[in-house]
């Protein structure tokens, strides 16, 4: 199979591929649901040795730049309490932690989620979080460039390998929820 953006050598429809995923993320595969069928998000094998976004790029296609999503884990506090959510933006912005994401959950505070607190929850490797397997009780907060989008690379749930998705089935993922300006430059 060839792969709809960059230049991979293996690529291949992800139910096929369960074996290659976390349990939370080939769980997600086997039991999706909505408008874009599983098989058309593709696994691509990729070497960790260039999981660095500039070495990866250079490596698989420049144009992946462009096309790459981030998913972070934050902790938004209030009172006692804290709840934790997923937030996806293009490769090229960042999260505004601070602004949209404190305000959506309703928190005073919101901070990235520590290491241990965000591979600990998710059942993923650092480095390869993805939307797709998350706790179906998260909110996953997703930027609209990134919906817009035919096909955005992501995590595969490890530090090798990443999943190509249309930007569409991330909006329809448990608890998406598309906004504006979640990523800023």
């Amino acid at each position: 199979m060839h792969a709809p953006i960059g230049r991979f050598d293996s690529a291949a429809p992800a139910p096929d591929r369960l074996d290659e995923l976390t349990a939370p993320v080939a769980d997600a595969v086997r039991h999706w649901r909505g408008t874009v069928p599983a098989e058309q998000i593709v696994y691509v094998d990729t070497d960790p040795q260039w999981a660095d976004t500039a070495v990866f790029v250079e490596h698989y296609g420049r144009e992946l730049l462009e096309r790459s999503a981030n998913c972070v884990v934050v902790a938004g506090k209030r009172g006692g309490g804290s709840t934790l959510a997923a937030c996806v933006v293009l490769s090229t912005t960042r999260v505004d932690v601070n602004g949209v994401v404190r305000r959506h959950l309703g928190a005073r505070k919101a901070s990235f989620a520590s290491m241990d607190t965000a591979t600990g929850e998710t059942g993923m490797e650092y480095g390869g979080i993805t939307p797709v397997g998350l706790p179906a009780d998260w909110p996953v907060l997703v930027d609209s460039a990134v919906v817009d989008l035919p096909y955005v690379l992501v995590g595969s749930g490890r530090r090798r390998g990443k999943l190509l998705v249309p930007g569409k089935a991330l909006a329809e993922l448990p608890g998406a929820v598309v906004l504006e300006g979640l990523g800023v430059a």
